[in-house]
């Protein structure tokens, strides 16, 4: 297999993989294999430099800095990361997560793809989200194959609309299914153009995705950071409650979920989104310990 070299200095790739931002990511030899839409794609990792094929389906005709122009973009590595750590506050919960978390981006997603995700993702765990996706991308997604590995693309809009909330149950999505199914017919008629989406601003495109079925604040706030670049989005969910509690909110008594968007918002500022997905990572691969001295057994949802 050919692979291209890709400059990537304050990247770590494995770890940005396994933040919680993307599930269908698979280890497969020196590196992973998965999609980049509907681009089947293998990574590999060495110090700064990132190694990648791409499926011959997408590359034929392509010059190969197009498809090292797609990865590079995909993984941020255009990111400014030294000055977006640098913007974050200084305080032990960021100091320890931000120096765990070194060379995590957070990676451009498909729109589509990703508001589905987020949709399946409600009162999951990271390991089920990753199960469901590889679900529904394995029943009901095209094949690509690169080299020896077979990738299951994320299935579009339009095959989601075509199929009914009894076949998506079998997916183990459960009562999700109905506002996956809900969700899709709209994007898939044109009624929701996710594309458009892209011009509103933060306040309009929050209110706009929570129209949708089966999109809360949380899941509104990850599909605006993941897919919309919104970078000062920040999603909270039941490790990132946890943490705003116990350490910077540990006296607390009264303390309701809008009194935490409006301090985020304020305290993180502009790349708060950024800081979310470390302090998350950090909690959830520490057990919570180091972060907010989590007991064991703390389920990981996102």
């Amino acid at each position: 297999m050919q692979l291209a070299k890709i400059p990537a200095p304050d990247f770590d790739l494995a770890m940005t993989l396994d933040s919680g931002q993307v599930f269908h990511w698979e280890k497969a030899g020196a590196g992973f294999v998965g999609a980049i839409g509907d681009l089947a794609v293998y990574l590999e990792q060495q110090k700064d430099i990132l190694k990648a094929s791409g499926s011959a389906l997408r590359l034929d005709g392509f010059k190969p800095p197009s498809f090292q122009r797609v990865v590079s973009h995909y993984f941020a590595l255009d990111h400014q990361l030294a000055e977006i750590c640098a913007s974050f506050p200084d305080d032990p919960a960021m100091n320890a997560a931000k120096q765990f978390c070194r060379g995590l981006r957070i990676i451009r997603q498909p729109k589509w793809e990703c508001l589905a995700t987020f949709i399946c993702s409600s009162m999951k765990q990271v390991a089920h989200i990753r199960q469901i996706s590889r679900n529904l991308r394995e029943r009901f997604g095209e094949i690509r194959k690169i080299d020896s590995y077979v990738v299951h693309i994320f299935p579009s809009a339009e095959r989601i609309a075509a199929t009914s909330a009894g076949e998506l149950r079998k997916c183990a999505l459960g009562y999700r299914a109905k506002n996956l199914l809900a969700t899709a017919r709209l994007v898939a008629s044109g009624d929701v153009d996710l594309g458009k989406l892209a011009a509103l601003s933060d306040i309009d495109l929050r209110v706009r995705l929570c129209e949708l079925p089966g999109v809360g604040a949380k899941v509104a706030n990850c599909v605006m950071l993941f897919a919309y670049e919104r970078l000062g989005a920040f999603p909270i969910d039941v490790w990132i409650e946890r943490v705003l509690r116990e350490r910077y909110f540990p006296r607390a008594l009264k303390l309701n979920a809008r009194r935490l968007e409006a301090f985020t918002q304020q305290y993180f500022g502009g790349h708060g989104g950024y800081a979310q997905q470390y302090l998350f990572h950090h909690a959830r691969k520490t057990g919570g310990r180091r972060a907010v001295g989590a007991r064991n057994g703390t389920r990981q949802k996102r």
